[in-house]
């Protein structure tokens, strides 16, 4: 029936068929569902040609292929701009409605605004909703309705707010399966084909189990610990797991840590979204008086992990062969960039942007911020990192620098690139004076 009417589901940060608020919703419309992903250049043109998360993405894009097939149907992969995309597959197919799932980034927000404009002046309905969190915009804010810029108020009222049996319910797709569009498979591009070699570096599966859970608490702080984490940052970047299925099980486990952080990143994401000029400017504007010093050569230093502390080497060190930094050592070497170098955390923003396999950018900006004591719920200006005193609290057996700074007791490895009682006292009057102003 080449003129059957048909519905769209968009993929974007939601790579998965199970438990897919948007996808359900398209399922239950009466249409057909053509399920479609679009490789956006704005996007893909500012990445390296070897960039990991496309990796991931195509690879996971070949799973949802595969669960799609042997339902008889298929995904439909275009590497256009959205608009040229959704132009392509009206000329095509009698496209009656599209769905898809929010996204709270400046940038997708512009863009599903300008695809929702054109797909209404064509007589297709655009329909969103919520997926990749549990709270979304203005449902977690004060009783006046102003936004919550601390962590602790915010978390309080999305506890308080939880309904389990409203807001962890399971979407089904499976009751759904027969109405996916019937097709032959569209053959998905090759990595080479968007412009891109497969990378080496891979993103670990997602598997959370109980005892991480459980003992997160008490080992998320030690990065010498392999397991201490779980690693499902990209997975849950890139919707590869559900949002839901994670507060469930977090909530099964007498360790509220796990669920703690994972209110963290609905509170940096509800930041961004209500204040998106964050993305390029300080929350708290006067920060934004702050005389940087930005050294190029230093900035070198500290990316190719060549500033002498161990640690910070370390964790950089990680970033850069791997895609992952723990996120202790984060909080670090973020610390160590904006005030013990005094260079500008957007620096050290986009660097993280490029290289983590996790990155999500309201967390990205949200975290960077906070260190550079300029955003919401920051560490005040005068909390600096002992770079030192770091090893001996969450590496004191040296695992980790062991395992990433191997030379760090030779007299090979790089001397320390700044004396760091130097560094606190030259940090602490650049940022009285510049607050000052």
């Amino acid at each position: 029936m080449p003129n059957q009417p048909i519905s769209i589901f968009w993929f974007r940060r939601d790579l998965r068929l199970e438990d897919n608020v948007g996808l359900v919703a398209a399922l239950q419309s009466g249409l057909p569902v053509l399920p479609v992903f679009i490789f956006d250049p704005h996007i893909l043109d500012k990445l390296p040609g070897n960039d990991a998360r496309v990796t991931f993405i195509h690879s996971r894009l070949l799973v949802v292929q595969a669960q799609l097939e042997a339902l008889g149907s298929s995904l439909q992969v275009l590497h256009k701009t959205p608009k040229a995309a959704f132009k392509e597959l009206m000329e095509n197919k009698p496209i009656k409605a599209v769905f898809t799932n929010r996204d709270y980034e400046p940038y997708a927000i512009q863009r599903d605004k300008a695809i929702e404009h054109f797909l209404t002046k064509n007589q297709v309905t655009f329909h969103s909703f919520k997926d990749q969190v549990i709270f979304e915009q203005q449902e977690i804010v004060k009783n006046d309705g102003s936004p919550y810029v601390v962590y602790t108020a915010f978390k309080n009222k999305w506890l308080a707010s939880l309904s389990p049996e409203l807001h962890l319910k399971s979407s089904d797709t499976n009751s759904y399966a027969s109405n996916f569009f019937k097709t032959t498979a569209h053959p998905l591009p090759t990595l080479g084909a968007l412009g891109f070699l497969e990378a080496t570096i891979k993103v670990p599966d997602a598997t959370v189990t109980p005892e991480v859970i459980a003992n997160y608490e008490a080992t998320r702080n030690f990065p010498g610990i392999k397991q201490g984490t779980s690693r499902l940052g990209a997975h849950l970047r890139f919707g590869t797991v559900s949002i839901r299925e994670l507060v469930m099980k977090a909530r099964e486990s007498s360790n509220k840590t796990f669920l703690s952080e994972l209110i963290w990143r609905e509170f940096f994401m509800q930041i961004l979204w209500h204040f998106p000029h964050t993305v390029n400017t300080a929350f708290k504007s006067k920060y934004d008086r702050i005389t940087w010093r930005n050294n190029e050569a230093e900035f070198v230093k500290w990316c190719e992990g060549q500033t002498g502390y161990a640690l910070v080497d370390a964790g950089m060190r990680e970033l850069n062969a791997t895609g992952f930094m723990h996120n202790r050592v984060r909080m670090l070497v973020a610390s160590f960039l904006c005030k013990h170098l005094l260079i500008d955390w957007r620096w050290g923003e986009a660097y993280f942007a490029e290289r983590l396999l996790d990155y999500d950018q309201a967390a990205n900006v949200g975290n960077w911020q906070w260190a550079a004591g300029s955003g919401v719920d920051a560490a005040p200006y005068f909390r600096i990192f002992n770079p030192m005193t770091q090893v001996e609290k969450f590496d004191k057996q040296k695992k980790y620098i062991n395992r990433w700074v191997p030379e760090f007791q030779e007299f090979t490895y790089t001397p320390m690139m700044v004396d760091h009682k130097l560094a606190r006292q030259r940090c602490l009057q650049v940022y009285k004076v510049g607050l000052a102003q």
